[in-house]
């Protein structure tokens, strides 16, 4: 992407002319975090560059904007890029909306759709086809948010809560809960609402959190729903999540979800995880610079590399554990049991190849404009279909 030349950006030729020989272990210069001065999960993922052990496996050419690879069991870090980088989620903070709200509806309670339920939806929003008069199981509304990421689905749900209002406060309290510190939810759907952003890491969270609940496993895992369309008839959705499906990308043996997001301002965004020879990973992509598969393509290299190097690589962090999950008096960002040594200081860091061609100066000041600058006005925002050049709307 056009800025690699920056005077932040230093390559790793340019690094051994400084005299940082190829064993040398040393953060390579990067993005400044937006969360660094209170870097959750350990101060390493608070540091700029790629953060890696030194003997772990060579990780794989990457553009993205930050990513994290994690264990889903241990909590472990494995490796990360600007983990507490501040940028727009998309759709991936439906995965926080289902972490608050999925658990207080039985997915067999049905609800009549009201126009009330379905006013304030964002022009250019991804819809599933929720109609105004249709009754709904639970069940299909939380199909037609995970597998189609219908922020109509998303509007009748947080309707359902009390409201768009109530329901924003509530994710922002558990993200709190979660210690997602750099998330600001401005609406759940995920649009382009101004001064809404997340990170690698708290997206993380929300995945780890969300696979311990059966029901959400579950939606995020399933291919294909049948869903109403009035009266007794029904239409086939498909799962958006290409890594699951295989469409466009060959899917990935083992995913087991979670979700993926994309519209013009935030660009692409994925989180995924997959399970082999018992092992569960979890991987974070967010913003590659070009082509709609590549965020597809990133999370499946990083997989691999993560069940590569699972057992051989130390963690250079943690997922923390859920605040309300700690013991009375317990340290606010406790790494979980079997977490020892994440985020300790002096740790070796590789000097890692992987290429990141963009060097984007986010974080800092930047990200606290970004987010003083909150409020409710959405940037209504055509969005279009990359592929063969359809509309393409926000997912």
């Amino acid at each position: 992407m056009p800025g690699s030349s920056s005077s932040h950006h230093v390559s790793r030729r340019a690094a051994l002319a400084l005299g940082l020989g190829a064993a040398a272990s040393v953060t390579l210069p990067g993005p400044r975090a937006a969360a660094a001065a209170s870097a959750v999960g350990g101060e390493r993922l608070g540091r700029s560059g790629v953060q890696v052990a030194s003997g772990a496996p060579r990780l794989p050419k990457l553009a993205a904007k930050a990513w994290l690879v994690a264990d889903h069991d241990s909590g472990d870090v494995l490796a990360s890029y600007a983990a507490h980088r501040a940028l727009p989620p998309a759709s991936t903070l439906k995965m926080l909306f289902a972490d608050t709200v999925l658990p207080k509806f039985g997915r067999a309670s049905v609800h009549r759709v009201t126009a009330a339920d379905l006013a304030g939806i964002p022009y250019g929003s991804s819809l599933v086809g929720v109609q105004a008069g249709t009754s709904y199981t639970v069940e299909q509304l939380w199909q037609g948010v995970f597998l189609r990421s219908g922020n109509d689905a998303v509007h009748v749900l947080a309707s359902m809560n009390g409201g768009v209002g109530e329901t924003v406060r509530q994710m922002q309290a558990r993200a709190k809960d979660l210690q997602a510190n750099d998330t600001h939810v401005v609406s759940p759907d995920g649009f382009d609402h101004k001064g809404q952003v997340s990170s690698a890491y708290d997206l993380t969270l929300f995945a780890c959190a969300g696979l311990k609940n059966d029901d959400f496993r579950g939606y995020c895992a399933t291919k294909t729903a049948d869903f109403p369309a009035g009266g007794t008839k029904t239409f086939q959705i498909q799962n958006t999540d290409r890594l699951l499906t295989g469409q466009g990308v060959a899917s990935y043996r083992g995913l087991i979800g979670v979700k993926n997001g994309y519209t013009s301002h935030a660009g692409n965004t994925f989180t995924g995880a997959a399970t082999r020879g018992g092992r569960t990973l979890l991987v974070t992509v967010m913003h590659p610079a070009s082509g709609y598969e590549a965020v597809y393509r990133e999370t499946a290299a990083l997989l691999d590399w993560g069940f590569a190097a699972a057992g051989k690589a130390d963690p250079v962090g943690t997922l923390v554990t859920p605040l309300s999950e700690q013991p009375k008096g317990a340290a606010a960002a406790k790494p979980r049991a079997g977490a020892a040594g994440a985020g300790a200081a002096g740790a070796p860091v590789a000097a890692s190849a992987t290429s990141h061609t963009d060097d984007w100066a986010f974080g800092g000041s930047a990200a606290v404009a970004v987010l003083a600058g909150g409020g409710l006005l959405a940037l209504r925002r055509r969005e279009r279909e990359r592929p063969g050049g359809r509309r393409r709307r926000q997912g």
